[in-house]
């Protein structure tokens, strides 16, 4: 390491305090993996009402911070969870505005009030940064929800002279949510009436925060190279491709990595045995335990597919239901856990009904039977119609189990395509967002599963791939200490701090 970094992250969500998804995840893992490099790390985020606050040791911190707002200052306390020496200090805003029973929203829908409860948020995260780590190497901002500190730094009031010298990344995990609220909002925030137009914070007549990271970030991150690439697409931009694509010089992708002490199958505590790369044996254990627990029929040699997944749209597991009667009909189960669209839910439990013994379909979010369908699937189906990164398919690989994805954003990344003539790859990629392609895919893969000795070698040489933290936090370290590098050679040259946009 060739500098000591100090380093402030503000997010929405980190596990294992609050996650809702890939965001959370990789927002703790990261931070993890900087403090252990010898970095100085503060994470910073909303003390939400389901987070556990006797379960994480979360205490006040005996301070608290303003957050300016038009109609009146908000005081929010500071309150934070104990930590070892190589370990991020993690800070927690305590407010009603967050005291709710969800993250966002409840009943399919958005708190009205999110452009607010989010800039209380930021505002406050600046003051405590400003407190516990005056003038930080880095303001790491974690999508729409953190996007405002980065205009409140640069341009809202006037430049913030305590950020003056700070390097502002912003990351993109998902460009689909963009935080777009009312064109009132604005004054709301008390955002000056100059920031409303196209090349700031207007997007279609709305108001957009993760505009306000967009544009008044130094550097622009997402969660994997390809997916870098597609955002700046009308396809896959989302309407802000031609911001992005002016902006291309600061935009990187960094692939995501994975938290390979939680997600490892020789140390697992939710899996009935324990297995590597090595020694292999143990998975067929899982696979008939899995089996046995989601009532499919007992099949040691008939394949077995596995998807954990958000039953959205994104993510298409309508088009594995699409596939579904099909690959039973071919001998292939499939292991379904997810929660979302009820549509696809009900859909789902109508498949399992029909097909009972070679389909399973669990509702919700559960985590130790995630761990049991990576662990006992032979094959785990991500059929996304985009994915910024995607971390299934690495959990996947490091336990046997054989990606078939389609090759978008984060999955094209971190699967090579299988070929047996060359004796090389990891998985399975198809093209068209098509039943008919997933299936045909499927079979292929299925082909392969019936040569033992091929499929044994397809198999350790996923479960070998490295897609550790450190290797990402790697990235994310030569990024930062350019960023710093940048600035000094800056104010060297007498020009200080440009600001961006």
């Amino acid at each position: 390491m060739e500098r000591r970094l100090r380093i402030v992250a503000v997010s929405p969500e980190a596990e294992p305090f609050a996650r809702t998804g890939g965001l959370g995840d990789v927002v703790g893992a990261l931070a993890r993996a900087l403090a252990r490099a010898g970095h100085e790390v503060h994470v910073v985020l909303p003390l939400y009402g389901v987070v556990d606050r006797r379960r994480h040791g979360i205490r006040p911190a005996g301070f608290d911070v303003p957050a300016w707002f038009p109609a009146g200052t908000e005081r929010v306390e500071v309150r934070e969870a104990p930590r070892s020496e190589d370990a991020p200090h993690v800070w927690f805003l305590s407010h009603p505005a967050f005291d709710r029973p969800a993250l966002y929203g409840e009943g399919g829908g958005a708190y009205p009030d999110n452009h607010l409860r989010f800039a209380l948020l930021c505002r406050a995260a600046l003051e405590l940064a400003a407190l516990r780590c005056p003038e930080p190497d880095v303001l790491h901002l974690h999508d729409w929800q953190s996007g405002l500190c980065a205009a409140d730094a640069r341009v809202v009031r006037g430049p913030d002279p305590r950020f003056e010298r700070t390097r502002i990344v912003f990351t993109i995990h998902n460009l689909a949510y963009a935080g777009v609220f009312h064109a009132g909002a604005v004054d709301d925030l008390g955002l000056p009436r100059a920031l409303y137009n196209l090349h700031a914070l207007e997007f279609f007549d709305r108001l957009s925060l993760l505009k306000a990271g967009l544009v008044y970030a130094d550097a622009l991150t997402t969660v994997s190279p390809r997916y870098a690439a597609e955002i700046r697409t009308p396809e896959h931009g989302n309407g802000l491709d031609g911001l992005l694509r002016a902006r291309a010089d600061r935009l990187h992708g960094i692939l995501n990595g994975i938290d390979t002490d939680e997600w490892n199958p020789a140390s697992d505590p939710h899996i009935a045995a324990r297995y590597d790369a090595d020694h292999p044996e143990g998975k067929a254990a899982c696979k008939a335990a899995l089996q046995r627990e989601l009532g499919l029929r007992p099949a040691a040699r008939r394949p077995l597919c596995g998807v954990v997944a958000r039953l959205a749209w994104q993510k298409g597991v309508d088009l594995v239901a699409d596939a579904a009667e099909r690959l039973a009909a071919e001998g292939i189960q499939l292991a379904v856990l997810g929660a979302g669209e009820p549509e696809l839910e009900a859909r789902w439990q109508v498949l399992a009904a029909r097909n009972a013994g070679s389909v399973a379909f669990r509702r919700g979010f559960d985590v130790p039977l995630s761990h049991r369908v990576e662990a006992g699937s032979d094959m785990f189906l991500m059929p996304s119609r985009y994915e910024p990164c995607g971390l299934n398919q690495m959990y996947s690989l490091r336990y046997g189990t054989v990606p078939v994805v389609r090759a978008v954003g984060g999955l094209d990344d971190t699967v090579e395509e299988f070929d047996a003539a060359l004796g090389r790859g990891t998985g399975f990629k198809f093209g068209p967002a098509s039943a008919g392609a997933l299936a045909e895919e499927v079979e292929l893969a299925a082909g392969a599963y019936a040569r033992p000795d091929v499929w044994r070698a397809l198999v350790q040489r996923g479960m070998r791939a490295d897609f550790s933290w450190s290797r990402s936090a790697g990235a994310y370290e030569k990024l930062f200490a350019s960023l710093v590098a940048e600035r000094r050679r800056a104010e060297a040259d007498g020009a200080g701090a440009p600001v961006p946009g």
